[in-house]
């Protein structure tokens, strides 16, 4: 059985990596296609477009890149023509992957579209449900996306989450403060002064810089003596060798909770974007483990917060308040725990039904 798959970010090719890796273990005749990138490639995708060229953050950069992209769905169609494929899967990345949606059930009706992980609609806006409701199958990540979609008549697909069983709570034995400032070039950018800053206002604290890439040292004009950069080593060893983390919010922010580490959730985007965000995007809480507990699990600081006197306040607040950290990091890995979370997945892209 042929798939092609439709991933856009690091995030979504990792999740998709894991289906690819659970559904060609138990399948043997399952092969897979598609819009990847290391993740994928190395879990057995045959890669028709690597994701480093399709990299966009917010609303301006999504203009920049449309015709480009418009041409790729194109491109991807007549593929999946070719290779008489007859599922598709989509992965998060709602800016393209919806009007991918809409370009595939115009082009191949009969094609089965599976959307795994789909476009934040409580925040991105409902108005986007008529054209998620071409896909054949919604399968979520996170509970409260059920009762979400229920009240649109659409049934959605949950089994857990399937980072709670990649990660585990770690025990931490180091005293560094780790510093996560994301994979995309206008994150780093912007986060980067604001880390320094935070490193240079503590010259007695140990910092670790994770960084993906080595490349994007190139991003960096300056780092501060007590910031050690890591790259080789996992975000595991990473979190094992510090007390508390500063993280740009996305999916990292997730991984660390259910790692068991504290984190200062930090974002700032560029002016045009945050004005859009501000009165478009319906947001009460922007990380996800906030988002699943409808709390403030993590403090977040965006935007004109997001400076190294606020980030020194909040670190100091977790030293403050050690036990309800803890009890509400340990709370976010309950209520998204399920049993063979991605077999389960992986077995209902095979079947099409529970």
């Amino acid at each position: 059985m042929k798939f092609f798959v439709s991933t856009g970010e690091v995030s979504g090719d990792l999740h998709m990596s894991y289906l690819v890796n659970s559904v060609r273990k138990k399948y043997s005749d399952a092969k897979f296609y598609g819009v990847g990138g290391e993740h994928c490639r190395k879990a057995g995708v045959y890669i028709v477009q690597d994701i480093k060229d399709l990299a966009i953050m917010g609303f301006t950069e999504i203009l920049k890149k449309y015709s480009f992209l418009k041409e790729k769905a194109r491109e991807y169609v007549e593929f999946i023509k070719k290779e008489n494929i007859k599922k598709v899967v989509l992965v998060d990345y709602g800016g393209f992957n919806l009007k991918f949606l809409e370009l595939l059930k115009k082009e191949i009706p009969e094609v089965e579209v599976f959307y795994y992980i789909p476009p934040k609609l409580w925040i991105w806006g409902e108005n986007r449900i008529k054209k998620l409701r071409l896909a054949d199958h919604i399968m979520v990540i996170f509970p409260w996306e059920v009762d979400f979609y229920k009240k649109y008549g659409i049934d959605a697909i949950y089994y857990g989450n399937p980072f709670v069983e990649k990660y585990e709570i770690i025990k931490r034995t180091g005293e560094n403060i780790l510093l996560l400032p994301g994979s995309r070039k206008q994150e780093i950018v912007s986060l980067m002064p604001v880390l320094c800053e935070v490193a240079r206002n503590n010259p007695d604290e140990k910092f670790i810089l994770k960084l993906s890439s080595k490349g994007h040292l190139d991003w960096i004009e300056k780092i501060e003596k007590n910031i050690t950069v890591e790259v080789e080593n996992s975000l595991y060893k990473c979190v094992a060798a510090s007390k508390v983390a500063i993280a740009a919010s996305g999916t990292v922010t997730l991984e660390l909770a259910l790692m068991g580490i504290p984190t200062v959730v930090i974002y700032k985007t560029g002016f045009i974007n945050a004005f859009i965000a501000k009165y478009i995007l319906k947001v009460g809480f922007v990380s996800l483990p906030n988002l699943t507990l409808n709390k403030e699990v993590y403090p977040e600081l965006l935007q004109d917060k997001c400076n190294a006197n606020e980030i020194g306040k909040a670190i100091v607040n977790f030293e403050n308040n050690k036990e309800e950290t803890e009890k509400n990091i340990l709370e976010v890995r309950k209520q998204l725990s399920g049993k063979n979370i991605v077999e389960s997945y992986g077995d209902f892209l095979m079947k099409g039904e529970r």
